[in-house]
């Protein structure tokens, strides 16, 4: 595969000494067959390495790439070729190993264009490198001032033509002299973006498909001795009934549990998918070189002593991951259970667990071995049964967004359940979960949620977000945030087997008055609306409830229902399960009880399923309390509510961010390690998103300030800006409704007076505005998280009451209605107390502004809309500000595929 001719030694090389390449051009990738490559700036170190690429391609593609016969390269092609100046010449190649496999470059050709071109091993050929070569080069090119791509390719590289046309952006060709010459904006437009994401979604799919429909493993430290962890692997493969063919790797012994043992990976004689590691972790690393001599997939290292022991353990484990993706494997842990695929056609439990969970509906991902026992322990108990499950360790490679990946197309997978002890990439994370959670409900316990602690053997960053970021985070994604594992699986065994609700409307129907109550109290308390209370009476029978229960479900005015059960003494309750359970099978509205006090999904309330779960859709899930039942039903409600609202159309403002981005540049060129902006130059932003910002004028002294109420006509006010002052509680810097000189001079002479240090209180005249409610929007960059937008009523109560609510941008229109309605002082903006009700629109219009301004210039380090008047005829926005600052690769991983680095390298996550 390759295009666009180039005559090799039409230029001579760059001089030496040219700048180094930026360091996150370098990166892991994952390809269309979800195997992992390195891809990194070429340099005249790579001169050997090129040569002996170059003799591995076909003369076809060699033709393609230069429209001329050339079998081998000359020494002078080959320094041009990897002496790039990386910036109007930029070339990246593609490894695997010890080998180059593919490379890609472009040469821009005047100030805003450049001519690309590729060239991809043949057997290499069709795994998706061009496409992210070109994703790579395209960014690199945007940094540098690049605007346009060019390529000339041959009409017969059908592959080529493809690779340009499929990559999202708007190409334009033409056709001379037998070429056709192809051209395309670099632009990251959403369509491009798109694309993007639906490679890295495949690829990551395919790279957790290939762990769990393993065709073969290897047990690498498999051991005869018993009680030992590479005993224990073998024996829960196979008294699993896995399906697959199990090996096992032992150099000091000939059989293992009646297996043959081989002395290493390679000698295996068939294919090997997966290899399950358990040796000593300064062994790992040939076990690596030795998988990917064989040709192995995956790796599962359950082998401790990694980045959790300490410093010496993170650096071996950033060297294991490394050495793993240069060759092509994914690898799930270090310091892992394992995983675990109940499906029939595979029955794989390749972990440490000796409990297999009975089939189910949920998949479920972890970090914790230990904890991840327990879990499975608790889904046994519980009847719930699994799809599959991870428990991932260290989490050094394969992660909880993996996954997510994965279950978004699993058909077998209905419901996906998190256990998470840290986030490495939260901003993917969000763009992931708000589309899963779209299809699929997403149940996560998050710990640390208040400390924002991390295991010691997580690689992750620290988030400068504040705590009610993240928990707005979750909500916007649609994901249900619970607190402990308990409530994951209260709320986990009902969305498995129970329809969604349609609303809030509750209806409940029991034999016990005092049970009856305390549903209801439960129910108002977490925001549901008890239409209908049914007390049976102690004596109630089967008939009773399936009248009660039938009358309940075809009430148009109920959503839901809450069943309450406790027999009388000597009655078994099997009739009312009967009717329970047929109830609960038919019914298109959840049916929740409390049955006989038992947890989970009883037997006498399951129904059979012929996909072969143990309880199947339509089962009735009990809970030994009904406020378990009842919270369970609430949190499933607000996810059926959010799911409602994700119709409602986006924000269709159409703001072009161009003028802005360009404005934003111009000032950094002139001050490269940023600056807070000025009052004209914040004024020249905001317009460029149609941001209002009053001009505030500065005075220094009596006279200034008189000159200045003068000019603006009066009827204005004079303050003191300076942040020491601006949020007294008092407004004692502040001096309103100044209709003359001598009014002015009184308010001068006022506030100098009880200021101290007037000299530095910054003091500005500015016109009065119309009444209204003091609001505040933010937003901050943050480099682990992106952009973050916050609103509040202004002031200082504000933050001693922690009112504030926060956001990941893009908003819709939801999201900046929510975010206004949420905080707790919303009402004033309704007309509290007599008040003037607010232009609620118009402030969400602001708030979806500077949200759009934060997520399109990542150089916005911070804006701040202090003070905004909200009052009926509009926002006003009085004070502002916003400090700019260079970022070196401008959320180069929302443009392009790469995977997560680990913490310590210079790589974004």
């Amino acid at each position: 595969m390759s295009s666009a001719p180039e005559t090799p030694a039409s230029e001579e090389p760059d001089e030496p000494g040219v700048p180094e390449a930026p360091r996150h051009w370098e990166a892991d990738v994952l390809l269309r067959d979800g195997r992992t490559a390195h891809i990194r700036p070429i340099g005249p170190e790579d001169a050997e390495l090129l040569v002996d690429f170059y003799a591995r391609v076909s003369d076809q593609s060699k033709y393609y790439r230069f429209f001329t016969p050339m079998p081998r390269l000359s020494p002078r092609d080959v320094l041009r070729f990897t002496n790039v100046d990386h910036d109007r010449r930029v070339a990246f190649v593609l490894t695997v190993g010890e080998d180059m496999i593919a490379v890609g470059r472009y040469d821009a050709y005047d100030d805003r264009r450049a001519e690309v071109a590729f060239l991809v091993q043949d057997e290499h050929q069709g795994r998706g490198i061009a496409q992210v070569l070109l994703e790579h080069l395209a960014q690199a090119g945007r940094e540098r001032g690049i605007e346009v791509f060019s390529a000339d390719v041959l009409p017969d590289n059908q592959r080529m033509i493809q690779t340009f046309r499929d990559a999202g952006y708007k190409v334009a060709s033409g056709f001379e002299d037998g070429v056709v010459t192809l051209e395309f904006e670099i632009d990251p437009t959403e369509t491009a973006i798109g694309v993007m994401q639906q490679r890295e979604h495949r690829a990551e799919s395919a790279s957790i498909e290939a762990f769990f429909n393993a065709r073969s493993v290897a047990i690498i430290g498999a051991s005869r001795r018993q009680d030992t962890v590479g005993r224990t692997l073998v024996r829960n493969l196979v008294t699993g009934d896995y399906t697959g063919r199990v090996y096992v790797v032992n150099p000091s012994t000939e059989a293992v549990a009646g297996l043959p043992s081989y002395a290493s990976v390679g000698e295996i004689p068939g294919d090997v998918d997966v290899a399950v590691v358990a040796v000593p972790a300064e062994s790992v690393q040939d076990v690596v070189l030795d998988c990917a001599a064989k040709g192995v997939h995956g790796l599962i290292v359950i082998s401790s002593g990694f980045a959790e022991t300490g410093e010496e353990g993170r650096q071996r484990q950033r060297r294991l991951v490394g050495l793993a993706r240069s060759y092509g494997l994914r690898l799930i842990g270090p310091n892992c259970l394992g995983i675990i695929n109940t499906d029939p056609a595979h029955q794989l439990n390749a972990s440490l667990s000796t409990v297999m969970p009975p089939r189910g509906r949920a998949g479920f991902f972890c970090q914790s071995g230990a904890l991840g026992s327990a879990i499975l322990e608790k889904v046994n108990n519980r009847g719930l049964g699994l799809s599959t499950f991870v428990s991932a360790g260290n989490r050094a490679d394969v992660s909880g967004n993996d996954l997510l990946q994965y279950w978004e197309e699993d058909a077998s997978t209905e419901v996906v359940l998190l256990y998470l002890e840290s986030i490495g990439n939260p901003r993917k994370f969000s763009r992931i979960t708000r589309r899963v959670s779209r299809r699929k409900p997403i149940v996560a316990v998050r710990s640390g949620r208040n400390t924002q602690g991390v295991p010691m053997g997580h690689a992750v960053r620290t988030i400068g977000a504040p705590p009610e970021a993240v928990d707005a985070m979750f909500a916007q994604s649609g994901v249900i945030q619970v607190d402990t594992l308990d409530e994951m699986f209260d709320v986990a065994q009902l969305l498995a087997h129970q329809p969604l609700p349609r609303g809030r409307r509750v209806a409940v129907v029991g034999n016990s008055d005092a049970l009856g109550l305390l549903a209801t109290d439960a129910a108002v308390s977490v925001g549901l609306v008890v239409n209908k209370s049914v007390q049976l009476g102690a004596d109630a029978g089967a008939e009773d409830f399936e009248d009660a229960l039938d009358a309940a479900i075809d009430d148009p005015d109920v959503d839901a229902v809450v069943a309450v059960y406790i027999p009388p003494l000597d009655v078994s309750g099997e009739d009312v399960a009967n009717v329970l359970a047929a109830v609960g099978e038919q019914s298109d509205k959840p049916l929740v009880s409390t049955f006989l006090g038992a947890e989970g999904v009883p037997e006498l309330l399951r129904v059979p399923d012929v996909a072969g779960s143990t309880a199947g859709r339509g089962s009735v899930p009990s809970y030994p309390a009904v406020e378990a039942a009842v919270r369970a039903l609430a949190r499933v409600v607000s996810y059926a509510v959010w799911v409602g609202k994700q119709d409602a159309d986006e924000d269709d403002d159409e703001i072009d961010p161009t003028p802005a981005k360009r404005f934003v540049n111009e000032v950094l060129l002139r001050h490269p390690d940023g600056k807070v902006l000025s009052p004209d130059e914040l004024v020249e932003l905001l317009r460029c998103y149609g941001i209002d910002l009053w001009a505030a004028v500065p005075v220094r002294s009596r006279e200034e300030a008189i000159a200045v109420g003068e000019r603006l006509g009066w009827q204005v006010v004079l303050k003191a800006t300076a942040e020491r002052l601006r949020e007294r509680p008092d407004q004692a810097h502040v001096w309103r409704n100044i209709d003359d000189a001598r009014e002015m001079e009184d308010a001068w002479d006022f506030l100098t007076g009880v200021i101290s240090d007037p000299e530095s209180a910054g003091f500005v005249v500015q016109r009065v505005a119309p009444p209204g409610v003091p609001v505040s929007i933010g937003s901050v960059e943050d480099p682990l998280f992106g952009p973050v937008i916050s609103f509040g009523i202004s002031g200082p109560l504000t933050e001693l009451l922690g009112d504030r609510v926060y956001r990941i941008p893009p908003l819709s229109r939801v999201d900046a209605a929510e975010m206004v309605r949420e905080i707790k002082a919303a009402p004033l903006l309704f007309g509290y107390r007599g008040g003037d009700v607010a232009d609620v629109e118009d402030i969400e219009r602001l708030v979806r502004r500077v949200a759009q301004l934060q997520n399109d210039i990542p150089q916005v380090r911070t804006l701040d809309l202090a003070l905004v008047l909200a009052g009926p005829g509009g926002a006003t926005v009085l004070n502002a500000s916003a400090k700019v600052e260079p970022v070196a690769d401008a959320r180069s991983d929302w443009f392009v595929r790469r995977l997560t680095a680990m913490v310590g390298d210079t790589l974004p996550e």
